[in-house]
């Protein structure tokens, strides 16, 4: 884009000069020039009539998130409630995130301890709810939809007792955003601070939360609910949320479409009434008896009866009147057409292609679904991989290996892992297969990598074709599925039978 040259006019004073030294008057009018390109910055940052109204202050992230926090998560759970657009987005998000789970994968250097790991964890992951109701995977797509509508969520540490018989004597229990005390701030003898409930060092490191016992807006009773905040250490707190600036709490993710959101509903619901009220009323007819006549026409049914709401089919009697008239109902051409842009604003505030927000595919082809969701998913895996994983999941399980450690099942507190968010369903399953095989082929990646983007253990996998493989060779069963029988195109693998006859010769 080339950039607008400066507007300098060309005055009086310039055409004066001009007529009697034109060597100067343009010795001057390029002075000017250079003086107004001097001056030239952003046309977004210049005052005028086309920028009246633009309010917009150079305040601190966390400043902002705490005079508007609270209002933004009351409005987004509002919308989530009511309006199916704003539901659908979230549940998209959520779905593509998490999925069926996030999973783990011990990453040791010994064998034994991965396998010790991988069992402990699977046992673990069954009962991980504090309160009971879900497993671990659920627990992570309640903490992604949190995040998603409620800007922020906190996963807190349980310890538990030998005694409550678990694979590891830890639990995890899930704190929404309004626990938090944001209104405590504070400075500390050590020189750390407390600002909006976080506590910091004098290094600016975390070190805990203040937080309410029961959720403020429980509906228990007054007298049942304790109103003081309490201190909980940050090592026994994962703060999930999504940093867009330099922040320290998070914001609703659809928070740039909450206002479209609100007045498209609005619209609609008008647009509604209006057809409403023109499908129920049928005309009017003007002309009653004498007898009826008043000064102030007034409009009644058949029976006489004054009119106050609108029914389908009705037909009203306008006193005085001399004539009838039917209602014609105005046209709404291109309502489609609005609409549709409205909710493609809204999906881009949600970060959600339009399509899987709305169901409407009639716009796109395979090629263009295909682009649209490539771009979708890298922010997915963005999001996975840079916030949920290292902020959630990686927290929760040093908090296990560490307890299960301190409880003497496991040899050692740190063990590294590795880490398989769900895979995305595939649009052409055919190509995408044979692009996975020819990249495990060529070397690009292991079968281990392709097996956990799909969402299953590598090892269980294994284990089990290596558990069929034997009775396949106990019962004389060959299969296309088996590689070391049967090659990529159908055709017998003789050399790997005549190694295992022994006589060179095939079976």
């Amino acid at each position: 884009m080339k950039p607008t040259p400066p507007d300098v006019p060309w005055g009086v004073i310039d055409r004066i000069v001009a007529t009697v030294a034109p060597r100067t008057a343009a010795r001057r009018y390029a002075a000017r020039v250079a003086i107004a390109n001097l001056r030239r910055g952003y046309d977004a940052a210049a005052r005028g009539r086309g920028t009246d109204g633009w309010r917009a202050g150079s305040t601190a992230a966390d400043a902002e998130i705490a005079v508007a926090g609270g209002a933004l998560r009351d409005r987004m759970r509002d919308l989530v409630r009511n309006d199916p657009l704003a539901a659908k987005a979230v549940q998209v998000l959520v779905s593509n995130i998490v999925g069926t789970g996030i999973r783990p994968r011990a990453a040791a250097a010994d064998p034994a301890l991965n396998k010790l790991a991988d069992d402990l964890w699977k046992r673990w992951a069954q009962r991980a709810d504090a309160d009971g109701h879900t497993d671990f995977h659920g627990l992570t797509a309640l903490a992604v939809r949190e995040m998603i509508e409620g800007g922020e969520v906190f996963a807190l540490r349980r310890r538990r007792r030998a005694s409550d018989r678990l694979a590891a004597p830890v639990q995890i229990q899930l704190n929404e955003a309004d626990h938090l005390d944001g209104a405590k701030f504070g400075n500390r003898p050590d020189g750390g601070r407390i600002v909006q409930g976080i506590e910091y060092d004098a290094l600016g490191r975390r070190r805990g939360y203040w937080m309410f016992p029961d959720h403020p807006g429980d509906a228990m009773p007054v007298f049942g609910r304790r109103f003081e905040s309490l201190r909980v250490g940050a090592d026994g707190v994962a703060h999930l949320f999504e940093r867009q600036r330099v922040q320290n709490r998070g914001v609703p993710w659809g928070v740039p479409a909450m206002r479209a959101l609100r007045e498209l509903g609005d619209w609609q619901t008008a647009e509604l009434v209006r057809k409403k009220i023109e499908a129920s009323m049928v005309g009017f007819v003007f002309g009653a008896d004498e007898d009826q006549q008043s000064i102030a026409p007034v409009v009644q049914d058949a029976d006489g009866n004054r009119i106050e709401q609108f029914e389908p089919g009705l037909i009203g009697y306008v006193r005085n009147g001399k004539d009838i008239k039917f209602n014609t109902p105005a046209s709404t051409s291109g309502i489609y057409e609005w609409n549709r842009v409205q909710q493609h604003i809204i999906s881009a505030g949600f970060r959600v292609p339009y399509e899987l927000m709305t169901g409407d595919l009639s716009q796109v082809n395979f090629a263009s679904s295909r682009v649209g969701l490539h771009e979708f998913r890298r922010m997915v895996e963005a999001v996975q991989w840079q916030v949920v994983i290292p902020m959630f999941c990686q927290r929760i399980w040093d908090w296990v290996m560490e307890a299960a450690w301190t409880a003497g099942a496991l040899p050692q507190p740190e063990i590294a892992v590795e880490w398989a968010p769900p895979r995305f369903e595939s649009v052409n399953p055919l190509q995408d297969v044979t692009a996975d095989l020819m990249e495990v082929r060529a070397g690009f990646s292991t079968p281990a990598q392709q097996i956990a983007r799909r969402g299953y253990d590598p090892r269980e996998v294994v284990e089990e074709w290596q558990k069929y493989a034997t009775l396949f060779d106990q019962l004389g069963l060959i299969f296309d599925a088996d590689p070391r029988r049967v090659s990529r195109a159908g055709l017998a693998q003789t050399e790997g039978i005549s190694a295992q006859s022994g006589n060179g010769e095939a079976k």
